[in-house]
């Protein structure tokens, strides 16, 4: 199966990203989200990261407008029909998952392997939403995306060998180091690194540290380079509570999330996205 255009449905912080990884691995990308406002700000988070490689020598202008002209968008979930590989990176609600793949699996070829970044929901779950269970997989990403070289494969039920072949091949053709991990809620690596935020809010919670020196103290004390108070602003409160409760759902209150938390993703403190989590990151953009 040869690979031309891939499909990205969403386009936040996630979905562009995998857009411009998949732009800069050679491929036709189209972008897709709800609304033109939405498709045009993740656009634009790409043209500003090429701006920045540009600065830094590791790209041309010249090079910048060439792999511009791969990109596509669309606010129509139908016009990605035409795409060979489709990356789902929607928020972590499987209602919502369960929506977009029934409509994809209607509107794509039989043969299209429909993906999801998801970082905790079961694949199996996600696949029983379409009539092709076998060409549906987990490809999971990391954040940043461009910069993060880990992909993490799982597989459903009866997601099929040649489909684990290919977006094993397409991973590697993007640079990326991909490794399996089995079908649970959570995987490998949402299971251990959300559950460490989630603590980690819970000791600013209980008043054990303060943010600063919460995050400083993993930082010097077990070499990590972010923070966990960090990090859950980078990957957003918002995903970190619903991750947690895909977790709490699955294997009990082990995996509560923080009333902190919850508190934080009621008053719109989401993080860097919001220019408001456990820091304060300026004026929204």
């Amino acid at each position: 199966m040869e690979i031309k255009m891939i499909g990205v449905v969403g386009a936040g912080q996630m979905g562009s990203g995998i857009t411009e990884v998949a732009l800069t691995s050679g491929f036709d990308v189209l972008m897709r989200d709800v609304t033109m406002e939405a498709v045009q700000k993740g656009r634009m988070r790409i043209v500003t990261d090429f701006d920045k490689r540009i600065q830094k020598g590791k790209m041309t202008a010249t090079e910048k407008e060439a792999i511009l002209q791969r990109l596509s968008t669309t606010i129509k979930l139908e016009d990605l029909g035409k795409c060979d590989f489709i990356i789902e990176a929607a928020v972590e609600n499987i209602p919502l998952k369960w929506e977009i793949f029934t409509k994809l699996d209607g509107v794509t070829q039989k043969e299209t392997i429909l993906a999801s970044n998801t970082s905790s929901i079961s694949i199996t779950r996600i696949a029983s939403a379409t009539q092709r269970p076998d060409r549906v997989v987990g490809m999971h990403f990391f954040n940043p995306a461009p910069v993060m070289k880990l992909i993490e494969i799982i597989r459903g039920l009866v997601t099929s060998d040649e489909t684990f072949r290919i977006t094993r091949e397409l991973s590697l053709k993007m640079g990326k180091t991909p490794l399996e991990a089995n079908d649970f809620p959570g995987f490998v690596s949402s299971r251990l690194i959300f559950s460490y935020m989630n603590e980690a809010i819970y000791t600013l919670y209980e008043g054990v540290g303060k943010a600063e020196d919460i995050d400083a103290i993993m930082k010097m004390g077990a070499n990590h380079p972010m923070g966990p108070l960090e990090l859950a602003d980078l990957v957003g409160l918002d995903t970190v509570l619903s991750v947690m409760s895909v977790l709490q759902e699955a294997f009990g209150d082990k995996y509560r999330p923080c009333p902190l938390l919850t508190k934080y993703v009621e008053a719109g403190y989401l993080g860097v996205k919001a220019s408001r989590g456990f820091y304060s990151y300026g004026e929204k953009k």
